[in-house]
């Protein structure tokens, strides 16, 4: 404990001066004033100040009410005084021990020690509760752990929580965000007085591990059995249609919110963006967007995602395209919406930071490759030099869309400098290189730089888009025996097969 007179010094002179003011009750218990007005002090508390000069009056007058004090400091997100807290318990009790879970899943993110804390609690023989379950599963849901779920679930069924919907709820997005869709249609299933949020659960576990048609499926199912959607249905419902450019699906959604005038948030009007997007109707995009008073990072991130979408889709159509006659006479309708398109996305942008909204890694990708599709190498260096200062250079997702951006832009030696700075390579990473040096005739390298990627590589290993960038390389320098090789290991090593 700490001394008192360390507490003493910490108390101000406002809290003292409201204490001493305070009246006295006619009561056996002399403290039971003392109590109430610090614990009505304590509801009232806005800074981790004020609640460690009302902790070291409790201290001071012998009260003790350690959850409240813990359940205040989560409140404040003080993590360090809140673990003081609860390690000073003696002997914390089931409500001790489910806010600091709900405190650690939901406030902090740390996840791992969510898993800690409620083996800890198991250890001290204290039972989970309902109130336990969906943090945990929250937790194992983020930190994509299978093997904790499935031993919580059994618990589950120990302890007869399997009825309870919060902690069913929970079990279903644990099981799809770990891409396990059968087991969490299997809980569904199970569940037999089911509310809009089981509908939600299953429905959004679908769209999110891009099961769009299952998605939709049950989406038609929750209607015929007479469930309303709300906002949470409707956003996984257009995030499926986007996926299955079902553009009838997504206009009556639209039509859904404007009759039954749903408010049109970030969270909902960036979902019908994105779904038009992904449609190709960019018209209907941007009658949404500009149609919103409030546009924040995830709305402008939409928007500008939608444009590069098309473009790149509009790119591989020229590309891929089996008719060559209709090609050569619409190839400069095609070149004009490609460059078109991407301009527009860099122009809205421009739009979005004189809007004061700050780029996120989403927006700095879509930026990137809209760069990449045009040649726009200036905007692409920009973007270079905006992430280096905002640290999102070490994100791996940034640093293969500026490698790829560098790349396409024909600017090889500040992709492979991409390459080479990057903390964490994926396949994706690798192939973007290995494509490039075969793209721009540097065979040598890209052969190279393969070998490279089977050495030390780790768990990241090669696939077809890796071996059709090698097979090009030697295609290129006439190294027909080596080809052979390597399109042997394919499948003896690496079991792919030609597509």
């Amino acid at each position: 404990m700490l001394s008192t007179k360390m507490h003493a010094e910490v108390i101000s002179r406002h809290l003292i001066f409201t204490l001493q003011k305070s009246p006295t009750y006619p009561t056996k218990n002399p403290c039971q004033p003392l109590s109430e007005k610090l614990l009505s002090l304590l509801k009232k508390c806005f800074s981790t100040r004020k609640l460690r000069e009302i902790h070291a009056q409790m201290l001071v007058n012998s009260i003790l009410r350690p959850n409240f004090l813990l359940s205040k400091a989560i409140d404040l997100k003080d993590f360090t005084y809140a673990s003081l807290l609860f390690h000073r318990i003696p002997e914390p009790n089931d409500y001790a021990f489910n806010i600091m879970i709900r405190g650690l899943t939901t406030t902090w993110q740390k996840y791992e020690l969510t898993l800690e804390f409620y083996y800890q609690m198991r250890v001290l023989g204290i039972n989970p509760n309902n109130f336990t379950y969906p943090f945990l599963f929250m937790a194992c849901s983020n930190l994509l752990a299978l093997s904790h779920g499935r031993v919580a679930q059994s618990s589950v069924f120990k302890f007869g929580l399997d009825r309870d919907g919060h902690v069913s709820h929970s079990i279903i997005t644990m099981y799809a965000r770990c891409g396990q869709l059968v087991c969490a249609r299997k809980v569904f299933d199970e569940i037999t007085e089911r509310d809009s949020v089981s509908w939600n659960s299953m429905i959004s576990g679908y769209s999110q591990m891009g099961y769009a048609r299952d998605a939709t499926a049950l989406f038609y199912e929750m209607k015929d059995a007479g469930y309303e959607p709300n906002e949470m249905t409707l956003v996984s419902v257009l995030g499926a249609c986007g996926d299955l450019g079902n553009l009838s699906l997504g206009t009556w959604v639209e039509e859904f919110v404007v009759k039954n005038k749903l408010k049109l948030n970030s969270y909902l009007g960036s979902a019908l963006i994105g779904m038009y997007g992904k449609c190709g109707d960019l018209s209907s995009a941007r009658r949404i967007f500009d149609s919103m008073i409030k546009k924040d990072r995830v709305t402008w991130n939409a928007m500008i995602s939608g444009q590069v979408i098309l473009t790149l889709f509009l790119i591989s159509y020229v590309v891929f395209s089996p008719s060559t006659i209709y090609l050569v006479r619409n190839s400069t309708y095609f070149i004009y919406a490609q460059n078109g398109l991407s301009d527009e996305a860099i122009m809205l942008f421009n739009f979005m930071k004189e809007a004061g909204i700050d780029p996120d890694k989403r927006t700095l990708v879509a930026l990137l490759s809209a760069c990449a599709s045009v040649g726009a190498l200036d905007m692409g260096k920009w973007v270079d030099k905006y992430a280096s200062q905002r640290g999102l250079m070490n994100d791996i997702y940034v640093g293969t869309a500026l490698l790829d951006m560098y790349a396409k832009c024909g600017n090889l030696d500040d992709a492979l400098r991409i390459f080479e700075n990057m903390p964490k390579k994926n396949e994706v990473s690798w192939n973007a290189m290995i494509s490039a040096f075969a793209f721009h005739g540097r065979a040598t390298e890209a052969i190279s730089l393969f070998k490279r990627m089977i050495a030390e590589g780790g768990a990241t290993r090669p696939n077809d888009i890796t071996f059709v960038g090698v097979l090009s390389a030697c295609v290129h320098v006439g190294l027909v025996d080596e080809g052979r090789r390597w399109f042997d290991m394919m499948s003896t090593s690496y079991g792919l097969t030609q597509k």
